[in-house]
């Protein structure tokens, strides 16, 4: 099973899902998408009310902020994944319970397995938390770790320039700073990187002279 099918088959499990109680309040679950084959992977916390009537990640107004993050930093959202570590809404957009997180992470992990991405940008302490227990946000927001074999970049999540104007000026100076830091990220994982086996050239055989 190439990649491409292993994460139409996540989302087809997600989309049936029973494992918290979240989808008894949902309309439509949110898997994640974008490329099968991508470096940057930007994994978010749930989502909200247009996510849900849609079943796509972060395309109400805080999508349309992160798009321009995106444009800010020269990336494009046709060519980074998105996605969340829940993949229901929580009711009226409350923090996601411990055991909501517990239930959704099998199939985070399973896509990040898939996807294998060299990068991934969180938003909002959740996601944050994933990859950096016990750090706080509000002291390593726009700031790059090492975290196994990639690198984890932590990010304010969009949504709070949308209801805290303070953050926004933060997050404009952090998303400014993604293209250093993915310059940084790639050279460093390029170091580990195998060295691919150069062959020398075969030489003719020679034909010995008798004379």
């Amino acid at each position: 099973m190439n990649t491409e099918e292993t994460l139409a088959v996540i989302a087809a499990e997600v989309s049936v899902c029973k494992n918290c109680e979240l989808h008894k309040t949902r309309k439509k679950s949110v898997p994640g998408e974008g490329p099968a084959h991508c470096e940057i992977m930007f994994i978010g916390e749930g989502p909200g009310m247009n996510e849900n009537e849609q079943g796509r990640p972060f395309v109400g107004a805080a999508g349309q902020f992160l798009d321009q993050l995106l444009a800010q930093a020269g990336l494009k959202r046709a060519d980074v994944w998105i996605g969340n570590v829940v993949k229901c809404r929580p009711p009226n957009n409350r923090d996601p319970m411990p055991e909501e997180l517990s239930a959704c992470d099998a199939y985070l992990e399973r896509q990040i397995t898939a996807i294998n991405p060299s990068i991934i940008v969180t938003l909002g302490r959740f996601s944050m938390g994933k990859f950096m227990p016990g750090a706080k946000i509000s002291a390593v927001h726009g700031q790059m770790r090492k975290v196994g074999n990639r690198f984890v970049i932590s990010m304010f999540h969009p949504a709070a320039a949308l209801h805290n104007i303070n953050i926004k000026p933060q997050i404009l100076a952090d998303f400014a700073k993604l293209p250093q830091l993915l310059e940084v990220a790639r050279k460093e994982l390029a170091k580990f990187a195998p060295a691919e086996k150069v062959e020398a050239p075969k030489e003719e055989p020679k034909q010995l002279s008798l004379f």
